[in-house]
């Protein structure tokens, strides 16, 4: 995904419209913004910069996903287990939910 598009995806999720943040010419790739303006670009979408010019990035990993991460960092390699653990049966489960239920 190119970067104007990626920039008009998360404007989009945010109902927020191209005049209020002055993108436009961003959005068109008619310029490239600076590092430090795609990070305020990215702090209002509320998305990583990655997210940005990554074409790999994955658009749920918004800032307060990245910050859970980051806590999960954190934890005692015990608590990081049992939530691994937690968190393996719950997709586990999910997907057999959405297995049977096509």
């Amino acid at each position: 995904m190119s970067f104007e598009k990626k920039r008009l995806e998360p404007r989009k999720w945010k109902g927020i419209p191209q005049e209020e943040l002055a993108i436009d010419k961003y959005e068109r790739n008619e310029a490239m913004p600076s590092v430090e303006k795609a990070t305020k670009i990215a702090d209002v979408f509320e998305v990583t910069l990655d997210f940005l010019v990554d074409d790999s990035a994955i658009a749920s990993f918004d800032k307060q996903t990245v910050k859970r991460l980051k806590d999960v960092e954190h934890l005692s390699e015990d608590d990081r287990k049992t939530l691994f653990s937690m968190t393996e049966a719950f997709l586990r489960d999910a997907k057999a939910r959405k297995a049977y239920s096509v």
